[in-house]
């Protein structure tokens, strides 16, 4: 298995629009290989930016490498609630793709 962290810096006090976002399932539910996903917000107490990370499990990297470079995927992106406004209206800073390899993983124990 792998995972792909999503790791999205956003302007201080505005992490609960972009969390929004991500509060229904999309599309990538749907492509054969995905295991789950998760949505993660950082205590950024102490920094003058807010931060999210996406990470999504897949079964291995080539289902993840289909989904990223899927067009619906591409077009989703295009089509989001900030692709048309100006840098300055957006709520994100940044983001960084980052991939693991999931090497163990533990159950709860019965």
């Amino acid at each position: 298995m792998m995972m792909a962290v999503n790791t999205i810096k956003i302007k201080k006090g505005r992490a609960d629009e972009v969390l929004a976002r991500f509060a229904e399932p999309k599309a990538v539910h749907t492509y054969e290989g995905f295991v789950w996903m998760e949505v993660l917000k950082s205590d950024t107490s102490d920094l003058d930016y807010d931060e999210i990370k996406v990470c999504t499990t897949w079964e291995d990297e080539s289902y993840f490498k289909a989904w990223a470079e899927s067009g619906r995927t591409r077009r989703m992106h295009k089509e989001s609630p900030t692709a048309q406004v100006s840098e300055e209206e957006k709520p994100t800073i940044s983001a960084e793709l980052t991939t693991f390899e999931v090497v163990h993983r533990h159950a709860p124990a019965k």
